[in-house]
């Protein structure tokens, strides 16, 4: 089964996550498909939009668990997923989410690189990391902040909250809030923004995120996160997850 399917629209390009019997939890397979997708647009003068959806009901419930679980502070610092991140940042062209259902952990910070973020009725955000004994590793913690503030970032990067699709648009993390499922008006926005000039389009992106990369201390948060991954809590919060019970933290 293909775990991204890529199609063709006009002048702009789907790109459908599609692992639904995981939610389409992002996985380094996945992850580096999507990375290769993008710089396959961004070199082709039959895309000028790229619109990034899920099947199955979800967006993307997360980072794959079991990839985590093995991986210490050096096999993060050594992390191919990283390179992946960053090509998926760099992409020139505008980036459209469409987020039905789930938008979880790296899911979640998959639709923030997206530079408009349509929502669905169904959906639901959040970054639950801390509740694995991690933090968000690719920037999510950092792109919440500039969006919603102090007070509203830690609210869910310290608690693991997950909020739903109305909270999310009224917060500003969203540009668009559909009364149904997010694909169609998502879909129309890309049509929409495939027709304007591409290179005007390309020169107000670039400039804003000159501007974010300037204000957003996102090594920082790399590292905080490649460290967690020898603690303890970390192991502790992933059996727990695995085994569905509370986890027993203690600090180490």
């Amino acid at each position: 089964m293909e775990i991204l399917l890529v199609e063709q629209r006009g002048a702009w390009r789907k790109l459908m996550l599609n692992r639904p019997e995981a939610r389409n939890a992002l996985n380094t397979a996945l992850l580096a498909r999507l990375a290769d997708a993008l710089d396959e647009c961004a070199a082709s003068t039959s895309c000028r939009a790229v619109l990034i959806c899920g099947a199955g009901g979800n967006f993307a419930a997360g980072a794959d668990v079991g990839e985590i679980e093995s991986r210490g502070r050096a096999e993060g610092e050594a992390d191919p997923r990283k390179a992946c991140w960053a090509r998926i940042r760099a992409f020139p062209k505008p980036l459209v989410a469409a987020v039905d259902g789930f938008a979880l952990g790296g899911g979640f910070e998959l639709a923030l690189l997206a530079d408009c973020l349509v929502l669905g009725a169904t959906a639901r955000l959040g970054l639950p990391e801390t509740s694995l004994g991690i933090i968000p590793g690719a920037g999510g913690g950092q792109r919440l902040l500039a969006r919603v503030g102090y007070g509203r970032a830690a609210r869910l990067v310290l608690t693991g909250e997950i909020i739903d699709a109305s909270t999310a648009h009224a917060w500003g993390i969203a540009g668009w809030l559909a009364e149904g499922d997010a694909l169609p008006e998502a879909e129309a926005l890309a049509a929409k923004l495939s027709a304007r000039a591409p290179l005007a389009l390309a020169a107000a992106k670039a400039s804003l995120l000159a501007g974010e990369a300037r204000v957003l201390a996102l090594a920082a948060e790399r590292a905080a996160f490649e460290a967690l991954l020898d603690s303890a809590d970390k192991s502790e919060g992933i059996r727990a997850f695995r085994e569905k019970r509370k986890p027993e933290f203690r600090g180490e």
